[in-house]
């Protein structure tokens, strides 16, 4: 431990107990993976809200859609606001507005605060991410293991926060409190820990809004790689979203089985091995990712789509893990392929990164409405005949697209550019890159 002299109120000198920046960079670390962990606990749980308050498919499908049109609204308003009131007060920021949603979940007696967490769930993954991400890059500017964790602990954030609450919620007493107890005692123990730590990166003495305004734009000369991406990124994201809401609604009806497990582990099979997935073909050229990706997500579609319609079980849980084998390539080689297109400006690549962001939030979280809506009037079984078929036919799309496009215009060796930071991981992206020097933005 360092010791930090401060000044109190009256100009005394006083010391605080500082951790150090190797234990500080791990405690940021477990931040963004205890808030994406938070978030996903919630899935395997929506059965058992439906059933105690009786709400209906639209309805848990807006609970999955409040998290992330707030989460959105967060990175695109506040993203890049550590830089002027730094990374810790961020941090400690969401992590408090994610112990207040644990601790409405604990509360929750009816679907009003369910709502009401759900959001707050949103605005605290917002604020954290972005600072967090700035203050891993802070705290261990040189060598990779930023962007590694970075990449690394929202997926597993949300693939252990979705199979330990359901084995929890199925097996232990308090299926609908306890996870939400433990999540709140580890908020409270991280928000300890980030009082302990030294501020990571500079604050600027005077706010320029205009730099905290998103900008979003699609340059003339990535017109053709966004057309490409934009099937993918909707298919992928659709893909996501259904999984996320409806997914154990899902294996339960095949299943024919009530047991919460089933659905975490429907969820840890598409972020677990899509974050495999992901680090196995980090190297790989952006197109040939995407082009994997959809290939993969395409498969697993209409393998998902026989298990529907034989009603299969074992088949479902193969589809679902071929399409996470696409699920991160898909997202990484379209959002490479997309922002590394030669005569693109820096300047106008921010914009276009946010329009990537924009497009794949939305494809979260509108088809999954949808999908909620045709539930209520047509019953699962055949809304997800069809969401699965649409996922195939923009998934089979965009890779037709994709060779096409480079039969047509093969890369050669001086069409690449410098890529900007991965994004963070499954819908976890921040508004801006989060390790651009601050004297860079201005």
């Amino acid at each position: 431990m360092h010791s930090t002299r401060i000044v109190d109120g009256v100009g005394g000198p006083l010391r605080r107990l500082t951790l150090p920046d190797g234990v500080a960079f791990g405690v940021v670390a477990a931040s963004t993976f205890l808030a994406f962990a938070s978030n996903a606990a919630a899935s395997p749980l929506y059965r058992v809200y439906q059933a105690q308050f009786g709400f209906s498919a639209v309805t848990l499908t807006l609970l999955f859609t409040v998290y992330s049109m707030v989460l959105l609204g967060t990175l695109l308003s506040l993203g890049s606001l550590s830089d002027y009131v730094g990374r810790r007060p961020m941090l400690l920021a969401g992590l408090t507005t994610g112990t207040v949603a644990c601790g409405l979940f604990v509360l929750a007696h009816g679907v009003g605060l369910l709502f009401v967490a759900r959001a707050l769930q949103g605005l605290a993954v917002g604020l954290i991410t972005g600072a967090a991400a700035a203050a891993l890059h802070d705290l261990r500017p040189h060598g990779s293991a930023a962007s590694v964790l970075s990449g690394v602990a929202p997926t597993a954030g949300q693939a252990l926060g979705a199979i330990v609450a359901s084995a929890l919620g199925q097996y232990a007493p308090a299926p609908t409190r306890l996870i939400w107890w433990l999540l709140l005692a580890m908020f409270v123990a991280t928000l300890l820990a980030v009082l302990t730590i030294r501020e990571p990166g500079g604050r600027r003495r005077h706010a320029d809004l205009g730099l905290l305004r998103p900008q979003v734009s699609v340059p003339r000369p990535a017109r053709g790689a966004f057309a490409t991406a934009v099937p993918c990124l909707v298919g992928l994201w659709g893909l996501g979203g259904f999984y996320l809401s409806l997914g154990p609604s899902l294996a339960a009806q095949l299943l024919h089985s009530e047991n919460l497990l089933w659905g975490g582990i429907l969820i840890l099979l598409l972020t677990g091995l899509g974050a495999v997935a992901s680090g196995a073909l980090a190297q790989v050229s952006p197109n040939r990712a995407m082009f994997i990706g959809c290939v993969a997500l395409t498969v697993g579609a209409l393998v998902t789509f026989a298990a529907i319609g034989t009603d299969t079980p074992w088949l479902l849980f193969l589809g679902t893990a071929i399409a996470g084998l696409g699920f991160g390539p898909g997202f990484l080689g379209a959002y490479r392929a997309t922002v590394t297109v030669p005569l693109v400006t820096s300047a106008e690549r921010a914009g276009l990164i946010t329009a990537i962001y924009i497009v794949s939030y939305i494809a979260t979280a509108v088809p999954a409405v949808i999908g909620g809506i045709a539930t209520a009037l047509y019953g699962l079984h055949g809304t997800a005949l069809i969401y699965c078929a649409t996922v195939s036919v923009l998934t089979a799309s965009a890779a037709v697209i994709l060779v096409a496009r480079h039969m047509v215009t093969p890369p050669t060796a001086s069409q690449t550019v410098p890529c900007p930071e991965p994004p963070l991981g499954a819908c976890t992206v921040p508004a801006c890159p989060p390790n651009v020097p601050v004297s860079a933005r201005q």
